[in-house]
């Protein structure tokens, strides 16, 4: 059984649909990304995951537990945390206060787990005290997304966590990303960085027009000339080793 699994979902926002029959699945362990075209829907799918929309049509499933149109506080409380693109930290507190902000719903000592999260994320350890508005960008991420790890949760969702970022940034967090999974937390990532991302990932859906047009591994998207061509800069980009596949 899946952990996480979207069932030909349909929804939008008002009368505008975004969504048309998308369907995908996180297994224990895994790193699954999504990507595709402005406009395609993917965050939109991964905001359907959290309650932000309303779906219309098909499931939601977590752990065989159906959360479709369940409100974010009550996803959150069942293990799924979502770091947004943007507004993801709180600027005036210091880095420690995020993430003790993070572990809002937890009612017990999680002095553990701050020591986890500094270990993770040790350029954070040492700017405990600063900030977190004056950080750069990329440290900013971090607290970002260890905000969302106070909770030990049972799958993270990243919407586009390298956006604006310099590509010494972008590297970093897509380690981090590898660490996080590492230590046994799933993740669902929405990447505008395409190939980068299916480089780490189990498994990819490529979303256009708010539907699904292409799923495999990362590796198999990587290698498919035609997900090359339309996301990836061109065939050309493809290695001499998926060329001689072709």
């Amino acid at each position: 059984m899946s952990l996480l699994e979207l069932q030909s979902v349909v929804g939008g926002y008002g009368d505008t649909q975004i969504l048309h029959d998308v369907s995908l699945r996180v297994d224990a362990g895994e790193v699954v990304v999504i990507i595709g075209p402005n406009g395609a829907g993917k965050s939109t799918a991964m905001k359907a995951v959290f309650g932000l929309l309303q779906l219309t049509e098909g499931r939601i499933l977590l752990d065989g537990e159906d959360i479709t149109n369940v409100t974010p506080q009550q996803v959150v409380r069942k293990g799924v945390c979502y770091v947004p693109q943007t507004s993801n930290i709180f600027p005036s507190l210091t880095v420690h206060e995020n993430l003790e902000m993070g572990a809002f719903v937890r009612e017990d000592d999680f002095t553990q787990r701050l020591d986890e999260i500094y270990a993770l994320f040790p350029p954070l350890a040492d700017k405990r005290k600063q900030t977190a508005g004056t950080l750069s960008g990329g440290q900013r991420q971090m607290v970002a997304m260890g905000k969302a790890l106070m909770l030990d949760p049972k799958i993270l969702l990243l919407d586009e966590p390298t956006a604006g970022l310099s590509p010494k940034f972008r590297g970093e967090i897509f380690s981090i990303v590898k660490r996080i999974n590492a230590a046994g937390t799933p993740i669902l990532m929405v990447e505008q960085n395409a190939k980068q991302a299916l480089g780490i990932a189990n498994r990819g859906y490529v979303l256009v027009d708010g539907r699904n047009k292409f799923v495999g591994t990362g590796q198999e998207l990587l290698h498919n000339r035609e997900v090359a061509e339309m996301f990836l800069g061109g065939g050309e980009q493809l290695d001499a080793s998926a060329a001689a596949d072709e």
